[in-house]
């Protein structure tokens, strides 16, 4: 007889520990015997130099997990990665513990046909010129700390530069329902603002966002406080102090101006009440109030109120077996602003609707409103933050949708924008793509 061949040591720990596990296994499920199963005669017996080496490999594996010594600290718990991938495991020497670091990256790119040489595009990651556009490329970060913090970052790299576009810190294990964000991040506020582009149903974002909170929507540095109440429908109850300064992120507010903060009132107040209703189990409903206050710099002690509602409604059959959905939603926003020897109106919003017909397939239709700002007596007023704005804006905007996977997206886009103070009305379309790869919650499928 052939002497065996060696083998691995590790793999055969492997298979023993397997082994161990299944024997284990099925003393649980099966009642005692009154003697012991017979060895198979295929399993090949272990040397004795081979035990050694198997008990050397599970003492090396078992001395790497070990924690070190003295250290008391409680264990951290694993963060989850929704898309399979390997999360990148930090020493311990550099986080105390053993926590993991989900990274992924997100590209969205566009081609864009514009009829008019100067179109109205104000959000950041908006086409914005015929031709290739590189909308942004998103590094998102997340981590559990450890069983108190979660963190959280969004980098975005453009043509130009790179931009923190947030990055907080989210506690896990407060009492009584509360939870509390600090660091800088999306307010809110709204439905649309606190998300990104990838969880856009549109190529571009809703030009009533840009106009009162900025190209990049309303976020700051700062701290945000929420409360799960035990009502007996779910209702979440938020608030968030935050900068007011920043052109393209708090523009009814400070904006651009290089203003100090002397007091609690010049920070940017947002508070906002969530609600849910499962109206039956195909159908499910969001309701939500939101309102942000804050400085302007018109004048001394001149503020900014904006008041907003939304719904979310969403239609997906689960009682019987069908991959269409039927979502609609709206926001309307009303705003108000202090300026020397008067007061400023104005109002606008969206409403949108998007049928997912298969698991690849859906279509969207969306309809866009904003209004001149008015005085006090209902004159249309010379606006300081716009002055081209003399009269209302109309967009409605028409998108095709297919998922090769849930990794990668490709839009087509049209659109025809209804501008009160040009002669003719603007037209656009986009081819945009988009894929994610890395450790990031896959899209729905």
């Amino acid at each position: 007889m052939s002497p065996l061949p060696r083998r691995n040591p590790r793999a055969l720990a492997v298979v023993l520990a397997a082994q161990l596990s299944a024997s284990a296994t099925w003393a649980q499920q099966s009642p005692p015997a009154t003697e012991s199963p017979p060895a198979s005669e295929d399993t090949p017996a272990l040397s004795p130099e081979e035990m050694e080496e198997i008990e050397k490999a599970l003492g090396t594996d078992t001395s790497t997990r070990a924690r070190p010594s003295g250290d008391t600290s409680p264990a951290s718990p694993t963060a989850t990665n929704d898309s399979g991938v390997t999360p990148l495991k930090l020493p311990n020497a550099i986080s105390g513990g053993t926590n993991f670091l989900n990274l992924s990256f997100i590209l969205d790119m566009a081609l864009a046909a514009f009829s008019n040489k100067e179109p109205l595009q104000g959000g950041a990651h908006d086409p914005t010129k015929n031709g290739f556009n590189l909308q942004q490329l998103e590094l998102s970060i997340g981590s559990v700390v450890d069983p108190y913090f979660r963190f959280d970052s969004n980098l975005v790299f453009s043509q130009f530069g790179v931009e923190i576009e947030e990055a907080y810190v989210t506690t896990l294990d407060l009492p009584a329902n509360l939870q509390v964000r600090a660091g800088q991040f999306l307010t809110r506020f709204g439905r649309i603002n606190a998300t990104h582009p990838h969880a856009w149903d549109f190529v571009d974002q809703p030009f009533i966002m840009s106009r009162y909170f900025g190209a990049e929507g309303n976020r700051g540095l700062g701290v945000e406080g929420s409360w799960l109440t035990p009502l007996p429908w779910y209702v979440e109850v938020i608030g968030s102090a935050t900068d007011a300064t920043g052109e393209a992120t708090a523009r009814s507010f400070f904006g651009a101006a290089a203003e100090r903060v002397l007091s609690p009132l010049d920070f940017q107040l947002t508070g906002a009440v969530k609600q849910f209703f499962p109206l039956s189990d195909d159908l499910s409903l969001l309701w939500g109030l939101s309102a942000a206050t804050g400085p302007n710099a018109t004048g001394y002690r001149n503020h900014t109120s904006i008041y907003g509602t939304d719904v979310y409604l969403k239609f997906r059959p689960i009682t019987s077996q069908s991959s269409q959905q039927l979502v609609l939603q709206a926001e309307v926003l009303y705003r108000r602003r202090q300026v020397p020897d008067d007061v400023l109106s104005d109002w606008g919003g969206y409403a949108q609707t998007v049928w997912r017909f298969s698991n690849r397939w859906a279509t969207g239709l969306r309809y866009e409103f904003g209004s001149a700002a008015k005085t006090l007596e209902g004159r249309v007023a010379n606006d300081p933050l716009d002055p081209e704005w003399t009269s209302d804006r109309q967009r409605i905007t028409a998108s095709v949708t297919f998922w090769p996977t849930e990794f990668s997206r490709l839009r087509l886009q049209a659109a025809t924008d209804r501008v009160g103070w040009r002669e003719s009305p603007d037209y656009s379309a986009f081819l945009a793509l988009e894929v994610v790869t890395g450790a990031h919650g896959a899209h729905a499928f």
